[in-house]
């Protein structure tokens, strides 16, 4: 006679998540790095405004081989700032296109902030840091409504 395990008796609450489902970190990481983009999204948005208001903001660097004018890198935080903001804005109404979307954008920020490091080191490495979570985040929830 085989007896089924008793899951109360082992100690254990019995309950696994189905194959292929998110881990609670993944699950509540998805809602943590859709506000992570948020706020990322709007502090590119006043580091955009800082290179273009005032070039006395931002440290200038003499040689540097991916060496772009302020203003340039002004407008190119400015512009992905409002799109990253947007799209974290559509992560957290829980939309496939927001998500596919925020692991393309999130990649190309943290190509940017790595071209950013020599006028901001200190941030460019903690915007990477979020960067790689909320990439990790967004690609191993695998919920309904998940990429």
């Amino acid at each position: 006679m085989t007896t089924t395990p008793n899951p109360a008796a082992s100690g254990t609450s019995g309950h696994r998540p189905p194959p292929g489902s998110a881990s609670g970190w993944a699950a509540g990481g998805v809602l943590f790095a859709a506000v992570l983009m948020m706020i990322n999204g709007v502090f590119a948005i006043f580091e955009g405004i800082a290179a273009l208001a005032k070039d006395d903001v931002i440290w200038r660097v003499r040689d540097y081989s991916f060496k772009f004018d302020l203003t340039a890198w002004g407008w190119i935080h400015l512009i992905l700032g409002i799109i990253v903001l947007i799209v974290g804005i559509a992560i957290l109404k829980g939309t496939t296109w927001g998500r596919a979307l925020g692991i393309a954008l999130t990649g190309v920020s943290i190509i940017l902030h790595f071209l950013w490091l020599p006028y901001q080191p200190f941030w460019s490495l903690i915007a990477i840091a979020i960067g790689v979570f909320v990439i990790w985040a967004l690609c191993v929830d695998r919920s309904p409504g998940a990429l």
